[in-house]
């Protein structure tokens, strides 16, 4: 499937998001070993997080959709999952695979979780490591990718990890082991990551401490049932903050879209460039923070970037990118190298689309420079990576013509309803 964008006149409007991957993803899996039942408000039914819920499924948990956004979770308790009947297939999404595996090292029976061509490509070692010291057993490919085999029936053992790379996911599959776990469980992490499992956690009665860059929770302790409202993922809105900066005179207001700190280094970046957006009708989902984002078009120029927001803005490089190849002057990203191993090795994708669209980009190992310009039209690839294809995408809307973005399939994995969501902007984007 590919995308045809044609050059648009985007305008004003107020438009919503679909529910947070992060979070969702969380839902699902806490909910599953909470005691009672849950009840999840705005999950996003994307591919990723419905292989989520089908992996939970397998492992016997009773979950109903009573409708598209709705999920009703019977949870089974700490320790009430069942082993499957075959292999545990998660899609696209590493997210599931890494804190899947946290979350099943501790089970009495054994699990394989597979994935996608993409997903069985991507490194699992960082997870591996920690668990291991934990006193799981898990085996990988000779290359330490997946399918990941866990061994059951194994006792864990609290640790103290110090996280060599900063990642969320990698944090996240400790702290759920680490229920499972004898004695507490902590992890040191180098930069601030997304803390949604903490949060989550914490509404749901479980104690986890955090205290400077340290997270620690004891073992044994069962979450409870609880009401979960999703808000409007954050790197979901980014395309339409992207868009509507790139225009001429957009004025849009995003709605209800979550605003964790840990999340919103997307937004510091783009203000450093000269982005003029503003947050409107701060509020809490639970312990999450929430508001409305107005968007203007604005006029955005180069600017240093500050590598200590990489962590707090990873998943919205593609978006970032394109913003730097829109503006006036030069921007040199560097603190990168985990873009190489997501969905796609995100940097040569990105550099490769860009400069078929006429900008100037060099390569660097663990970034870029992106030299500003006017796009041209073109075709590109996104290399099957859903975020490279929707900044392209975004790209097309002011390029001096059409836009070609081949297989765009995996945008369904976090966004699904991108299509008409950008068209209430007024961005042509169309199947091709």
């Amino acid at each position: 499937m590919d995308f045809l964008v044609t050059p648009s006149r985007l305008r004003d409007a107020v438009i919503t998001v679909p529910g947070d991957k992060s979070i969702s993803h969380r839902a699902v899996m806490l909910g599953a070993v909470s005691r009672g039942r849950s009840e999840v408000r705005g999950f996003l039914n994307g591919d990723d997080c419905l292989a989520t819920a089908d992996a939970m499924r397998a492992l016997g948990v009773e979950i109903r959709m009573p409708s598209a956004t709705d999920v009703v979770i019977e949870g089974v308790g700490l320790h009430g999952l069942q082993p499957p009947a075959g292999d545990l297939d998660l899609g696209n999404s590493g997210t599931a695979m890494r804190l899947m595996a946290g979350l099943l090292a501790g089970q009495r029976f054994a699990t394989t979780l597979r994935g996608d061509e993409s997903l069985n490509g991507r490194p699992m070692g960082r997870i591996v490591t920690p668990l291991t010291r934990m006193g799981a057993a898990i085996e990988t490919d000779c290359d330490g990718t997946p399918p990941l085999q866990i061994a059951g029936g194994l006792a864990l053992r609290g640790i103290h990890y110090d996280m060599p790379v900063a990642s969320a996911q990698v944090k996240s599959a400790v702290l759920l082991a680490g229920l499972y776990a004898s004695g507490e469980t902590s992890v040191s992490e180098p930069a601030v990551t997304r803390d949604h499992t903490e949060r989550m956690l914490r509404s749901l009665d479980v104690t986890v401490a955090s205290s400077a860059s340290v997270v620690t929770l004891t073992g044994g302790q069962e979450p409870r049932g609880a009401v979960i409202e999703v808000p409007g993922d954050l790197s979901s809105a980014t395309f339409l903050m992207l868009g509507t900066l790139l225009s001429q005179d957009a004025d849009v207001l995003v709605k209800t879209v979550g605003v964790n700190p840990t999340r919103t280094g997307v937004i510091d970046i783009l203000r450093g460039m000269g982005a003029d957006i503003r947050l409107e009708n701060a509020r809490r989902f639970g312990d999450e923070p929430v508001a409305d984002i107005r968007v203007r078009a604005s006029r955005l120029r180069g600017a240093a970037f500050d590598p200590a927001l990489v962590s707090l803005a990873i998943d919205e490089f593609p978006a970032l990118f394109v913003a730097a190849a829109a503006a006036e002057g030069t921007t040199t990203f560097s603190g990168l190298a985990e873009l190489r191993v997501k969905e796609s090795d995100r940097i040569a994708a990105l550099a490769d689309g860009l400069r078929r669209l006429g900008i100037s980009v060099a390569e660097t190992a663990d970034g870029a420079t992106v030299h500003g310009g006017r796009f041209t039209g073109g075709e590109v690839d996104s290399s099957h990576d859903h975020r490279v294809a929707m900044a392209l995408a975004m790209a097309g809307t002011v390029a001096d013509g059409e836009v070609l973005i081949r297989d765009v399939d995996n945008v369904a994995t976090s966004f699904p309803g991108f299509r008409e969501c950008v068209a209430g902007i007024g961005a042509d984007v169309r199947l091709a």
